[in-house]
């Protein structure tokens, strides 16, 4: 079994690099990372370059021209070799442990829905290279020190196998592909022809998982074991318009079964 990671980028290194930092300490290495840039500059190139000798990256990059995030992933599919997938975003720090527990839930037939635990902003931008990479950054008593408020989500943080197991049974959140941290066998996501390159920002990671459950891919719960510090950002790319788009979308996928989009890596 081989693993790529596919991660989305567009301008903003610095929270690309605290990603890329959480990967050189991986229990389980991965054998590729492709980053997926959407038209970034040349700061994020120049970022990329100087860990291309720390980790095995493949940089695919287009012009930008808006948010373009379908298109490019599904050119990081072009170039990616690994037969089993993991999705995720330039503000998405991985947990030690998360290569490891994408493999051992893997399975054929099935996709993985995994969870993260957002970062307020003062914290996203203090987090430092050591705190990763140490492992501190994930544990909740530390970040009850760095000013983190105690909430529900929190439990997402507790490190114990068995809570993490009941966590994931007993949770009423749907297991759905989210772009930030879902997995998946490459010749299943090549089946139903990748992404569907019409939808914008809402709901374009979840229409793809629609037409692989639709194929008859079904999906397993790890929101509370494969766990990603989201960083805190802007999105000044979301708009009604693309919603309603994406919506109408979804809803034919869900109507018609559809499996293939026309839309996709084969047009």
């Amino acid at each position: 079994m081989t693993i790529g990671i596919i991660i989305s980028t567009y301008n903003n290194p610095a929270w690309l690099e605290k990603t890329l930092w959480s990967y050189m300490v991986q229990r389980r290495k991965a054998d590729e990372i492709v980053i997926a840039d959407d038209g970034s500059r040349e700061d994020t190139r120049q970022m990329i370059e100087k860990y291309k000798e720390l980790l095995p990256i493949k940089h695919v990059w287009h012009e930008d021209k808006g948010f373009r995030k379908t298109k490019i992933l599904n050119e990081a599919l072009r170039v990616a070799t690994s037969n089993y997938l993991i999705f995720t975003d330039q503000d998405c720090v991985a947990r030690p442990d998360f290569i490891a527990t994408h493999e051992r839930y893997a399975e054929e037939g099935f996709l993985l829905s995994g969870g993260y635990f957002k970062l307020p902003m003062d914290i996203s931008k203090r987090l430092t290279r050591d705190d990763i990479q140490s492992g501190r950054a994930f544990r909740l008593e530390w970040l009850r020190r760095q000013g983190l408020s105690l909430n529900f989500k929190c439990t997402k943080l507790v490190q114990r196998r068995r809570f993490a197991w009941l966590m994931n049974h007993i949770t009423p959140t749907h297991a759905t592909w989210n772009g930030m941290n879902s997995s998946g066998w490459r010749k299943d996501i090549l089946a139903v022809n990748g992404f569907d390159e019409r939808m914008q920002y809402g709901g374009e990671d979840r229409e793809m998982g629609e037409r692989l459950f639709n194929m008859g891919i079904r999906s397993k719960q790890i929101r509370y074991s494969a766990i990603i510090l989201h960083l805190d950002h802007g999105r000044p790319y979301v708009n009604q318009e693309a919603w309603d788009l994406n919506n109408k979308i979804r809803k034919e996928t869900r109507q018609s079964h559809r499996i293939r989009t026309e839309y996709g890596i084969e047009v």
